[in-house]
């Protein structure tokens, strides 16, 4: 079983003015719940985790959390959600109440546009916070790596929230062992709160164009050295990742990446992991038991 936990679909006309950046123009199409599918099956993926994809507007959840009832592959959305909003607990009950609903495992901000590298520690956002771990959601953090050491504050100061971290927090790649250096003290800074999982995604579009799984090969070691196996997951970032690799290499440059492992260890990066944080077992079966290998 292959869990992929970090995938968007878009209609670029629908508001997704951010790819309007030149160097998008290969991903500034349509991507449907009918395209995803024939990647899925391609590529021998089960079930996928549908994350909002920075349109930031609530009619997105709406059109999501249907995709996920009509679309069998999809086992759960991470809508958006404004955290620093004063009405959270409105919205997620609003988010509940639409079709699909109950596909809602989680909500997601659009926190690396921020200017702030300590924007999670702002008494709005704590305050949302607070609000998402009473609801019972997990959040994901789409972060600069500037911004991890305020999303390690967040992360003690809510225990109760079950934080995700997309893309690893977004290394610097391309700058080799300077961006390993600067990123991996506040990773693990953030890895040492039990409250935290990792998404190992997103990491073939911070890497250098010419990249190979060579360049991703520390980063990844890394983040197996400080979450463990138990609390890392596998995520595409289809169709972003098209920049630089089609679906089935990603998937291939993420293995080529790992350390060595377990076959239990294997499990919980491609599968358990994704089904115990978004809580995927009634929809796939019992996720695979966490803890050493």
């Amino acid at each position: 079983m292959i869990i992929d936990a970090h995938h968007h679909l878009w209609r670029p006309e629908r508001g997704y003015t951010w790819l309007d950046a030149p160097e998008l123009a290969t991903i500034r199409r349509p991507f449907t719940p009918a395209d995803l599918t024939a990647e899925l099956a391609a590529a021998g993926v089960t079930g996928t985790v549908l994350v909002e994809g920075g349109r930031c507007h609530r009619d997105e959840a709406a059109e999501f959390l249907g995709y996920a009832a009509d679309t069998a592959p999809i086992l759960a959305v991470v809508a958006w959600l404004d955290v620093a909003a004063d009405d959270v607990p409105a919205t997620v009950a609003r988010y509940r109440r639409l079709r699909g609903g109950g596909y809602l495992a989680g909500v997601r901000s659009q926190v690396q546009g921020e200017p702030d590298p300590d924007y999670l520690d702002r008494p709005d956002v704590r305050r949302g916070l607070a609000a998402l771990a009473d609801a019972g959601l997990a959040f994901d953090l789409v972060i600069r790596a500037d911004q991890l050491p305020a999303a390690a504050r967040a992360a003690r100061a809510v225990p109760g929230l079950r934080f995700v971290l997309d893309h690893l927090g977004k290394p610097r790649i391309d700058e080799g062992d300077a961006g390993l250096r600067s990123w991996r003290g506040p990773l693990a800074a953030l890895a040492a709160n039990p409250n935290v999982t990792a998404k190992l995604s997103g990491l073939v579009t911070e890497a250098a164009p010419t990249w190979t799984p060579d360049h991703l090969r520390p980063f990844v070691a890394v983040a197996v050295a400080e979450f463990g196996a138990q609390r890392l997951m596998f995520g595409s970032d289809w169709p972003v990742c098209l920049l630089r690799s089609d679906y089935p290499g990603v998937l291939r440059a993420l293995t080529a990446a790992l350390p060595p492992l377990s076959d239990r260890e294997h499990r919980e990066i491609l599968a358990g992991t994704a089904v115990r944080t978004y809580g995927l077992a009634d929809r796939v079966g019992a996720a695979p038991p966490a803890g050493p290998a």
